[in-house]
């Protein structure tokens, strides 16, 4: 393997910490979700047994099933609305991400702006609306979910980074975009490593993801939703004329209408399954931070911290002064299956351990209590895609590569839209009507997601500049950057 000279070299690279002290940082560290942990003993929902009919099913009891089910009974509540989860409620990426809720629907700004640049000032009021309503819910409905609309640093690690961080992005001079130097930054987040940032002040709240999950639930079932759990979907067929019967194991439901939700796991329908394939995403959360060790970090406005590299990590404080650290590598496994196996991968939870310490070398000592794993679902255009079937009976909505905390709130009113069958301002999108481009069967999948992330990589290393596949892919509305 060629050795990198110093200017190649990350920040990383430039300063590891001491093996030793990573090694200690990990230890006892259990492999579990610190959000369902810290929440105890959950609710629980009865199989479904029998036969039911209901006017809108939905499958799915992650944010996209739940949002969607809460929204049909705020649209309409007399509508009779049954949800179907295969597992229990939120258990997979719904509670295992970093519970960092942002306006965007596009996956940032410039994935919007690249594929849909004549639409995108629409798309971006609506995610902003989408955020509001978010918040709106949350007030309305007495959600105990910790939600703070601290938004987030956009922080740069890397000189060429700064470049970045240029010009005059839209807020700028309202307070809701801050321009940070770095010693503006560094005097927020008490990290060296850090060179300047962008705040997005309002566009992006903090969120406790297995509360959310937990208080949808609890909203939707008191707005008269009936909740079905361990209770796998096997088959959507037509069940009359204007109806379309959903088969479990032990029961079945005929709906006039059914949105799915299903996420990263393979699609009810067989279009759609090239569209996603599930990356995973690997995160840890330290012990609760002492006061000194506060004092130490600073981080007293609390934003969330995303940094500008294509293999971008993100932090967070929770509400009882721990830190979550996530994100860098990116996973994919051949064939493309949702393991629970592949959540364990002590090489990513070393260089997660490894960047953490680099970016806080004050906080040497402190201890990762949690480690854990979730797959996204990608897409080939990086957010989430719509669609329907079955003469417009069944919609579905997936593909959300990340940011999906705030988007699966979109998508719930986007489905709803196209299952009423009548025109709205979301529906006429663009970014609605057309889908992405298939992922490749294997091997060929394979091949090309990890020639990608190694050229993300080697970008990272090249100040940035993208190699002939990355330029390719970006002018085929394929190519990606954080």
């Amino acid at each position: 393997m060629a050795v990198m000279s110093p200017h190649n070299e990350t920040v990383f690279e430039r300063y590891p910490p001491d093996g030793a002290a990573v090694e200690r940082s990990l230890a006892g560290a259990r492999q579990s979700v610190f959000w369902n942990d810290e929440l105890g003993p959950r609710p629980t929902h009865p199989q479904l047994e029998g036969s039911y009919t209901a006017d809108l099913a939905v499958v799915g009891g992650g944010f996209t099933g739940l949002w969607t089910a809460l929204r049909a009974k705020q649209r309409d509540p007399g509508r009779r609305v049954v949800l179907i989860e295969a597992k229990r409620i939120g258990w997979a990426q719904s509670t295992r991400n970093g519970g960092f809720v942002d306006a965007s629907i596009t996956h940032g700004e410039e994935n919007g702006r690249r594929r849909w640049p004549e639409e995108y000032a629409t798309l971006e009021r609506l995610g902003r609306e989408n955020l509001d309503g978010i918040e709106e819910t949350i007030r309305s409905l007495g959600l105990d979910v910790e939600w703070e609309r601290t938004g987030e640093l956009d922080v740069a690690l890397e000189p060429h980074q700064l470049a970045w961080l240029e010009g005059d992005p839209p807020g700028v001079g309202d307070g809701t975009v801050v321009r940070l130097d770095a010693a503006e930054t560094q005097a927020e987040i008490h990290s060296p490593s850090y060179l300047g940032a962008t705040w997005r002040t309002r566009d992006v709240a903090l969120v406790h993801p297995g509360r959310l999950a937990r208080e949808l639930a609890r909203a939707a079932a008191e707005l008269g939703v009936e909740i079905f759990e361990e209770s796998p979907v096997r088959r959507i067929e037509a069940g009359g004329a204007s109806s379309l019967e959903i088969a479990t194991d032990r029961g079945r439901v005929q709906a006039a209408r059914v949105a799915l939700g299903t996420s990263v796991f393979p699609s009810l329908l067989k279009r759609t399954r090239l569209l996603t394939v599930p990356v995973y995403d690997y995160v840890l959360m330290t012990e609760p931070l002492d006061a000194t060790q506060l004092r130490s970090i600073g981080w007293e406005r609390r934003q969330g911290i995303g940094d500008l590299a294509n293999q971008f990590h993100y932090s967070r404080r929770t509400a009882d002064d721990r830190i979550l650290f996530g994100g860098y590598d990116a996973v994919y496994h051949y064939g493309g299956r949702v393991r629970a196996h592949h959540e364990d991968r002590p090489e990513s939870f070393a260089r997660l351990a490894s960047h953490f310490l680099t970016l806080y070398p004050q906080l040497e000592g402190l201890r990762f209590t949690h480690r854990w794993a979730g797959a996204i679902d990608t897409s080939t255009r990086f957010c989430a895609f719509f669609g329907t079937a079955r003469g417009g009976r069944l919609a579905y909505a997936a593909g959300y590569t990340g940011l999906g905390v705030g988007a699966t709130r979109f998508a719930a009113d986007t489905m709803l839209d196209l299952l009423d069958g009548h025109p709205t301002e979301r529906t006429e999108l663009e970014m609605v009507r057309r889908r992405p481009v298939p992922f490749p069967p294997e091997p060929a999948a394979s091949i090309g997601i990890q020639a990608t992330r190694w050229s993300l990589d080697r970008a990272d290393h090249r100040e940035g500049r993208r190699n002939a596949l990355l330029r390719t892919l970006d002018a085929l509305g394929l190519g990606f950057d954080s």
